[in-house]
């Protein structure tokens, strides 16, 4: 009997009953070494003792309240996020997406305020923001926004890593913010020039714009620093969060500074279960257990010894365009479709992802030892110079 799911996803042929750190396990034992961590979720893998341990001794007490009332874990975390990320403010929420909109919301409402009757928002080609009728209007994905019009106006589309298209909008009076991400992940791994960020931030600072950048998939310590945008020592006006916060439990946070952090108030926006004690203890295990466990710099040098690896084991194959990424995010762009290579992977008990069509992503967890991580290249390598040699391309 067909199970009754609506067919939003393509799904693998395979259901995991466990996992320990950087492996899973499918009902019938067979391992599979996990380079994806549930599209940058688990960074600290699975089963990860202090986010059990945290998780469990939450639920025996309290798992909700609402956010009509204070809730002490919320506020810890609030002020663990602000020490790290130089904001001043938090809106909590339960996804990416949610953060996302409470940015695009924040921004349409200081522009309002400053007597702007259409703010505009400038965003990326090639950008993910989410899936939301919001966000998704602020996706540089054609395909993704298909069929899904009208959308939400307010947006300006430009190029990706073009400070010449950002000058082009300077002096616009409808204009109050750009968003972007530091490193673009579903869109393939494309990391900018070096000065793109700082270059933003100078543009933003004189026309009087908001910096809001997207981590949702570069934070919580993937790149190497805690933010991707710290290692441009670049401070946004505002910084979305989800994806590894919670390490598999649904959160999603939008932080601000300054005017931005006092701009959404009392009945402006809300969610319900946004920062409930479950998910504040999950978050907070996770950050501790990055900083006691050295994880992020960990990242850095784990990216740095699968990069070299990839390089000298796919320089000379003229099919690989570009090898790309930075710290535990990493892009392997082909001058060819590839999407099968990701039940190819399955087969060898590797989990991947293609996205762009071309481009093979590696987002594995934090918690990766040096042993997993060469498997990785060796076995990703494998599997492309399989692809680009086969006789039938």
């Amino acid at each position: 009997m067909a199970h009754p799911l609506m067919h939003t996803y393509g799904r693998l042929p395979v259901a995991f009953s466990h996992g320990r750190g950087a492996w899973l396990w499918d009902g019938d034992g067979n391992a599979y070494l996990d380079a994806l961590s549930g599209i940058a979720v688990c960074g600290l893998g699975h089963a990860h003792p202090r986010v059990t341990e945290a998780l469990r001794e939450q639920a025996g007490q309290l798992l909700h309240t609402s956010n009509l009332y204070q809730v002490p874990l919320q506020e810890e975390l609030a002020a663990a996020l602000c020490r790290r990320a130089g904001m001043d403010g938090v809106f909590f929420c339960n996804s990416g997406a949610e953060a996302n909109e409470a940015a695009i919301k924040l921004a349409r409402l200081h522009g309002s305020r400053r007597g702007i009757a259409s703010p505009r928002i400038l965003v990326m080609d090639g950008a993910f923001h989410g899936r939301t009728l919001g966000t998704l209007a602020a996706t540089g994905n054609d395909r993704a926004r298909e069929g899904f019009g009208p959308l939400p106006e307010g947006f300006e589309r430009i190029p990706y890593d073009d400070l010449g298209a950002v000058d082009e909008a300077a002096g616009r009076e409808d204009i109050v913010a750009v968003l972007v991400e530091p490193i673009q992940g579903e869109g393939g791994i494309r990391e900018p020039h070096p000065g793109y960020l700082e270059g933003l931030r100078a543009r933003c600072d004189d026309n009087g714009w908001l910096l809001m950048l997207d981590e949702i998939q570069t934070g919580n310590g993937r790149t190497g620093a805690w933010l991707a945008c710290q290692h441009e020592h670049v401070v946004p006006d505002v910084v979305t969060l989800a994806k590894g916060l919670g390490n598999g439990v649904p959160i999603g946070a939008c932080l601000a500074r300054g005017e931005a952090a006092d701009t959404l108030g009392p009945g402006s926006h809300g969610s319900t279960f946004g920062g409930n004690p479950l998910a504040a203890s999950a978050a907070l295990a996770v950050i501790r257990a990055l900083d006691e466990d050295d994880l992020i710099a960990r990242a850095g040098r784990l990216g740095t010894r699968m990069r070299d690896g990839f390089h000298h084991a796919l320089d000379d194959e003229p099919a690989v365009k570009a090898i790309r990424g930075r710290g535990l995010m990493l892009g392997i762009e082909l001058d060819r479709p590839c999407t099968e290579l990701v039940q190819q992977a399955l087969d060898q008990g590797l989990l991947i992802n293609v996205t762009a069509q071309s481009v093979v992503r590696l987002l594995p967890p934090l918690v990766l030892t040096d042993e997993d991580a060469d498997r990785i290249v060796e076995q990703v390598s494998g599997l492309i110079q399989g692809l680009v040699h086969d006789t039938r391309y």
